[in-house]
């Protein structure tokens, strides 16, 4: 693990194979492991939290510049897995809480059912039991039953411009996508995700395989009953990337203790949108579970 300095922040690398691991440490408090992007969620965390909780940001394989050319099987759901082994050891957390926010969120169930002993919280945030067809195409119901006029025209607008974004960026798909989602993931239709995404690499062969093919496959109902810590899923009433909140209905007595809390200004990443209460929320599930 190499470690470089910026500001306040404990900043550095995790190598993995031909993987570069970005991490961030920031922050006092209760350990908080958080998967994905070290640059992306550290920017959709509150300063407020950081007074609360240690937040340790690492990146997964789809955010990692490789160092060598890589294929899909670089990304098996078991080698993501095991490097947030690698990096909790490289921390030198015992014990810690696993966030995972929208399809990281799988990632934080299996490292728990995994890993029981050095995990004390899961939260899950923006997370759907799959991403399968069938809960996709609920998706797209309520999308159609659900969303104002004024939603629906501003991403259609965008949309039209995801073309040339890619011919532009060809080898950051993934992100273009999710950056003209924002209608149906922001509750304010018409805001600019850009800057959160500022400076993040994108290996969208790893999110092709993750997205397209393991986590349409995740069954929910195993995952959940493997997990024994508590958990926490987060929800944004605004969000239209997945799944309807009423989804959740058929596993929640799959968990053995789940905690689940209705962002009503939110959509798909509510410690952005409601961070107050998210932080109020996060650190009430912490101490008292």
């Amino acid at each position: 693990m190499e470690k470089l300095n910026y500001g306040r922040a404990e900043r550095g690398i995790i190598r993995s194979g031909v993987f570069e691991l970005g991490y961030a440490i920031e922050g006092q408090g209760l350990p908080v492991l958080v998967i994905g992007s070290s640059l992306y969620y550290a920017r959709t965390f509150s300063p407020g939290l950081r007074r609360s909780a240690r937040l340790h940001f690492v990146d997964h394989r789809c955010f990692a510049r490789p160092l060598g050319s890589v294929e899909a099987s670089d990304f098996a759901f078991d080698r993501i897995i095991a490097d947030i082994e690698l990096a909790r050891q490289a921390f030198g957390l015992e014990r810690c809480a696993i966030l995972g926010h929208s399809g990281h969120g799988y990632m934080a169930l299996e490292y728990a059912r995994r890993f029981p002993d050095h995990v004390s919280h899961v939260v899950l945030a923006g997370t759907g039991p799959n991403q399968g067809a069938e809960l996709a195409q609920w998706a797209e119901r309520r999308w159609a039953e659900e969303a104002s006029p004024e939603r629906k025209a501003i991403f259609d607008r965008e949309m039209a411009k995801l073309a040339g974004d890619i011919a532009a960026h060809p080898h950051e798909r993934f992100k273009h996508l999710l950056i003209r989602l924002g209608a149906r993931s922001w509750f304010d239709p018409g805001f600019d995700a850009r800057p959160l995404w500022d400076g993040v690499w994108i290996n969208d062969i790893g999110f092709d395989h993750l997205w397209g093919e393991v986590f349409r496959d995740i069954d929910m109902h195993a995952l959940a009953r493997g997990v024994t810590a508590p958990v926490l899923l987060a929800l944004g009433r605004f969000d239209y990337l997945i799944a309807p909140p009423a989804a959740w209905e058929p596993f929640r007595g799959d968990f053995a203790r789940l905690t689940i809390e209705m962002f009503e200004h939110s959509g798909h990443t509510m410690q952005f949108e409601e961070s107050e209460r998210f932080d109020a929320t996060l650190l009430d599930f912490l101490h008292r579970s």
